[in-house]
This record gives structure tokens, C-alpha cells and sequence, in this order.
């Protein structure tokens, strides 16, 4: 879903956590599903995981695919879309001009057109739970404008980057 990110808009990356946790506990997690969640199409969901995998790894977590883990792991992904209306004028309208009427000023001619086209926004949140308590204990979410029609390699590229920016302060730095 995030897979398709263009440029024309900033990612907004948010996250927050419980700030009584000691993080450094945490050496290992499995993926679990959020109830009540649509799921992506498998294709989606192992370029979703692989991606958060990847920084996981990065930051010395290990996954693990039995009940045995200290962390459990879910995101939730949606995509939205907005309209954009566009107009463009061409020509000369009427007015005093520069240096009053004569001046590029007067009467002239103008046309507006414009244009209106849908924009996807695409949506992921990650949430962590401890695995011993089940209470959630950080969460990052990323929203972007979607490219749809970007290639595979365009997509896996964009979506490496949302989970580099989304896990960018995890484990987080509590200030005493």
C-alpha cells in the first residue's frame, strides 16, 4: 500500500510509546494480526514485513515465529483519497496595468480551465505490544501521497524508506 509513494507531498511520520518501559529488554518479536483489521494481499503484507524486518534487524532485534517473544508486532494500512482541482489561467484580463490605462492596461481577453484529479493518500501504522502484559508500548505511523503507478522495484525502494523513517526512533531515547 505505502509501496507507491511519490514525492509531490512530505511523509508524515508521528510515533509515540510508554515512556516507563525499559526498551532494552526487548530482543525478540513476532508479527501478529489486529482484529478487526483488513489485511493486505500477501504480496503487500511480505513487502510490509520485510521492510520493518529489514530495520528491525538494524536495531538488534531478532524475529521469532513462536509464542516464545518479547515483543508482538501488527500494523494496520489503509489508503484514502482526496481531490485535487488545478486551474490554470491564460491571457490578459481587464485593469489599470502598470502605469494606468494604456499601459498593459485595458480591456484584454482570458480564459481559466481547470482540472480535477484524485489523489491516494496511503496510510501505515505499526503498533508494538510487550508480550507478557499485551499493552501497547510504541507506535509509528507514516502518510504519504501513493504513486500508483510506480514500478515494483520504485515501490519496495519507497517503502524500505517509510520503514527507515517510521523506526528511526525506536528503540526511543527517554529524557530524565
Amino acid at each position: 500500500f505505502l509501496a507507491g509513494t511519490s514525492s509531490a507531498l512530505p511523509p508524515d511520520v508521528r510515533y509515540n510509546f510508554a515512556r516507563e518501559v525499559d526498551f532494552t529488554q526487548f530482543k525478540t518479536y513476532r508479527w501478529v494480526p489486529i482484529k478487526g483489521e483488513a489485511t493486505l494481499n500477501d504480496l503487500q503484507e511480505q513487502q510490509v514485513r520485510g521492510s520493518v524486518d529489514n530495520e528491525l534487524a538494524k536495531k538488534g532485534l531478532k524475529r521469532v515465529d513462536g509464542d516464545s517473544s518479547d515483543l508482538l508486532i501488527g500494523y494496520q494500512a489503509a489508503v484514502n483519497t482526496e481531490k485535487q482541482f488545478t486551474s490554470f489561467d491564460t491571457g490578459w484580463g481587464y485593469g489599470p496595468g502598470w502605469y494606468g490605462p494604456g499601459w498593459y492596461g485595458g480591456g484584454g481577453m482570458s480564459t481559466t480551465t481547470g482540472t480535477t484529479s484524485t489523489i491516494y493518500i496511503g496510510q501505515l501504522a505499526l503498533d508494538m505490544y510487550a508480550a507478557g502484559t499485551k499493552s501497547l508500548v510504541f507506535r509509528t505511523t507514516d502518510s504519504k501521497t501513493l504513486d500508483t503507478r510506480a514500478k515494483p522495484d520504485k515501490q519496495q525502494k519507497n517503502l524500505d524508506k517509510a520503514a527507515a523513517k517510521m523506526l528511526k526512533d525506536f528503540p526511543p531515547k527517554v529524557k530524565k
